[in-house]
């Protein structure tokens, strides 16, 4: 007698609910498949090859254009301690022997040394005089709310498109009623009004950047804002008066156009005048291993303070850009 099979009754499984999901027995039914813990994600995030493209690009860049710069100073100094024969015949070798006369005729017979300590005292008084007046200005117009802050403001700022060479006839009368032509302190003075713009303008978004809560702390315990300002706020801007200050040092020290029209006296002369006197102090004949071992005298403090001072000046730059 042949049997005939019948299959199981469709229906829930042993185990199940209340019918909610499928059974044991469904077709739905199946291993589900779950990532490790910790494993890695085989398919790279969106966007990163070209990411990466990007960036050795960005540095390709930026090695082309530090070479384009160090390249320069370094054949300045190599050259430096050449004598003039080698200078022409040879430019791009190495010097045979180091000529340590040329600094020494540079520094001595040029009146370097002159240049040198008259440029120091010029750079010295108008880097300070400029913090101080510029910290002062843009403390007060990035803090106090009054009529006219918004126009002195952008004064200042009117000042930094005026091109100084349109200034400079007006500017040698005034200095010569003033009796402050070829004097060092004349010169000073030119330099701060020179460089105020620029220092208010940097400064005034600085000092927006900084709490206000320790100054209105500072007041509530009786400093006056005279107080608030030396010892309070003043310290806190010291990213912001490094990075400002390197930045006047760099124009002022290399200036060449101001003295060159309010400075005519051989004794009150600053360094770029001393180069331009160096270099054609012979005539037809120049004194090039001279003038280059001059030329590196004069780059070498603006390298050095730059190299001493750089941490402070990104930290300057980038100070606001969180807040």
């Amino acid at each position: 007698m042949k049997t005939t099979d019948t299959p199981p009754p469709l229906g829930p499984g042993p185990g199940s609910g209340s019918g909610s999901g499928p059974g044991p027995g469904s077709a739905d039914a199946g291993p589900v498949k779950t990532r490790p813990t910790g494993a890695k994600n085989d398919t790279p995030p969106a966007g990163q090859k070209g990411g990466g493209i990007l960036n050795v690009f960005s540095h390709g860049v930026l090695v082309i254009w530090a070479i384009l710069v160090v390249m320069p100073l370094l054949w300045a100094v190599m050259t430096s301690f050449k004598d003039d024969r080698s200078i022409f015949t040879s430019p791009w070798s190495l010097p045979d022997t180091l000529h340590f006369e040329n600094w020494t005729r540079a520094w001595n017979q040029a009146h370097m040394s002159d240049y040198f300590l008259n440029t120091v005292l010029v750079v010295a008084g108008s880097l300070v005089g400029t913090l101080l007046l510029g910290s002062m200005a843009a403390y007060v117009l990035a803090r106090f709310e009054f009529p006219g802050n918004r126009f002195i403001y952008y004064l200042f700022i009117g000042g930094m498109s005026f091109p100084i060479i349109l200034a400079l006839v007006p500017l040698f009368y005034v200095m010569n009623n003033m009796g402050l032509l070829n004097t060092i302190h004349g010169l000073i003075l030119v330099y701060i009004a020179y460089s105020l713009p620029f220092t208010v303008f940097f400064l005034t978004s600085f000092f927006r950047t900084l709490p206000t809560s320790v100054a209105e702390a500072a007041i509530i315990d009786g400093a006056s804002h005279t107080r608030t300002f030396f010892q309070v706020m003043l310290p806190m801007a010291k990213p912001g008066l490094i990075s400002v200050g390197i930045f006047n040092f760099l124009g002022q020290w290399n200036q060449y156009l101001l003295p060159t029209v309010l400075n005519t006296d051989p004794e009150n002369k600053v360094l770029s005048q001393g180069l331009v006197q160096l270099a054609v102090s012979q005539g037809y004949k120049g004194d090039w291993s001279g003038l280059f071992a001059g030329l590196v005298m004069a780059m070498l403090p603006v390298l050095a303070a730059y190299i001493v001072f750089q941490r402070q000046v990104v930290a300057g730059l980038t100070a606001g850009a969180l807040k």
